[in-house]
């Protein structure tokens, strides 16, 4: 049994992740934003015997000395921690390169102390841009059309110069757009599933024309644990995608279908990012993954989306779910 730290493990992919390690035999150490109210974030829902099982370490990111102090005795770390939407990248740019640039770093420092077997860095698809050519390969362009996906680029460059300077065997996972039960409602799925649970059948969207590779939670999950067991993939950049392109507004349709509703879309100027931000295409290629960790989406096409989607509904629509949502409000 391996023991494995996971870096925001508190947020919605990281606590999945850290449940399913659990179930899987692994001892995890679960890093979690230190609060005053001892919050574990999505964790505190875990079920008790998952609970039981973790070695909890409350910290920040930007501490390198609290992020080596959580390392300590851990063969591998799964770097997810980061500041991650999109708009709120757009008024407060600082804390991104401190959390995610800073925060990787701290990471790949300590790593590098400890001589860690394995380190694997969590990348996004928003690094790519607005796509050149489809389906995305590994090779596309880098291009930063937000604060958010700059520094992410910067994180990567660091997370990949540590292998090539210091052989730091280090894997980056490029996920796609990952969905789920316990998603923040800054995402479009969790916000128009949160509004028709609601009982609002007008909603309010910024963007639909855009087209996105949307990847179920259990999908991501699976891929991140697949790159940490394999022996393959150091100092490589591997999608984590789905292989399937929809708009966003056949994806509100496809959730309407879903939900067995009728609905209205309505154009809330304050959800449109700056033209020039806005990422128009995603569509990846996963042949990477499927090559080097064996690893393949259970919910890919139109059809995994549908299941995925109803998985995620049913969540959310549950009133002790929904009640930690504010659906009417736009959440940055």
């Amino acid at each position: 049994m391996k023991t494995i730290l996971v870096t925001g493990a508190d947020g919605f992919i990281g606590s999945h992740l850290t449940e399913t390690l659990v179930r899987r035999g692994f001892n995890v150490r679960p890093f979690v934003l230190y609060n005053s109210f001892n919050s574990w974030g999505w964790l505190d829902h875990a079920a008790p015997e998952i609970r039981d099982e973790l070695d909890v370490f409350a910290g920040d990111i930007r501490d390198p000395n609290g992020v080596r102090t959580a390392m300590k005795g851990c063969d591998a770390v799964l770097h997810l921690a980061a500041l991650i939407a999109i708009p709120y990248s757009y008024h407060s740019p600082d804390t991104y390169v401190d959390t995610n640039i800073k925060g990787t770093l701290n990471v790949l420092q300590a790593a590098r102390e400890l001589e860690l077997s394995r380190v694997v860095h969590t990348s996004t698809s928003e690094v790519y841009g607005t796509a050149r050519f489809v389906p995305i390969t590994e090779e596309h362009p880098l291009q930063g059309q937000s604060p958010y996906s700059a520094s992410k680029i910067g994180a990567d460059q660091l997370a990949y110069s540590f292998h090539a300077s210091f052989g730091l065997p280090v894997v980056i996972a490029r996920p796609f757009n990952t969905y789920g039960p316990r998603q923040s409602a800054r995402a479009v799925i969790p916000t128009v599933i949160a509004q028709i649970a609601s009982g609002m059948r007008r909603l309010k969207l910024g963007a639909v024309h855009p087209t996105r590779d949307f990847n179920y939670v259990a999908d991501t999950v699976n891929a991140f644990i697949a790159a940490l067991q394999s022996d393959k993939g150091v100092g490589e950049v591997v999608n984590f995608g789905s292989n399937y392109e929809i708009s966003i507004g056949d994806t509100v349709k496809l959730i309407a279908d879903v939900m067995g509703v009728e609905v209205e879309i309505e154009t809330d100027d304050v959800r449109l990012r700056p033209a020039k931000s806005e990422v128009e295409r995603l569509w990846a290629d996963n042949a990477k993954a499927q090559s080097l960790f064996g690893w393949s989406p259970a919910y890919g096409g139109i059809e995994g989306l549908r299941r995925g989607l109803a998985e995620t509904a049913e969540w959310f629509s549950d009133p002790s779910n929904l009640s930690g949502y504010k659906p009417g409000t736009y959440n940055i």
